[in-house]
């Protein structure tokens, strides 16, 4: 699942020129719940591959009870994680607005540091 934080907006295009906000929240991270974090053998800011059957990204992980088990979180405020690649390409036929919030991804360790 994809969405916001409080310390950026949007793509970020004007949040992330704020120092004041990028150091409360500079980088995307992969919300983990810690049962899954645990089966994959993942420690807080481990860095990660999200990959889905459109792409794949990396990013660092973060273990927290916010997520239920079995669901990741990220959000879309960052051009250098761009999650919404990875995302489900359907849309609303009324609105042509694209779904962009939910779609099926495999998490694994990445090689990176």
């Amino acid at each position: 699942m994809t969405g916001r934080i409080y310390h950026q907006y949007h793509t970020g295009t004007m949040s992330r020129k704020s120092e004041r906000l990028s150091r409360e929240c500079g980088q995307a991270e992969l919300q983990l719940n810690p049962a899954d974090a645990k089966t994959l053998s993942l420690r807080q800011g481990e860095m990660v591959r999200l990959i889905s059957r459109r792409g794949e990204i990396t990013l660092r992980v973060s273990i927290t009870e916010q997520v239920a088990a079995g669901m990741v979180y990220t959000t879309f405020h960052f051009s250098e994680a761009p999650i919404n690649r990875l995302t489900n390409d359907a849309f609303d036929t009324g609105s042509r607005c694209p779904e962009y919030k939910v779609c099926a991804v495999r998490v694994e360790k990445s090689q990176l540091l």
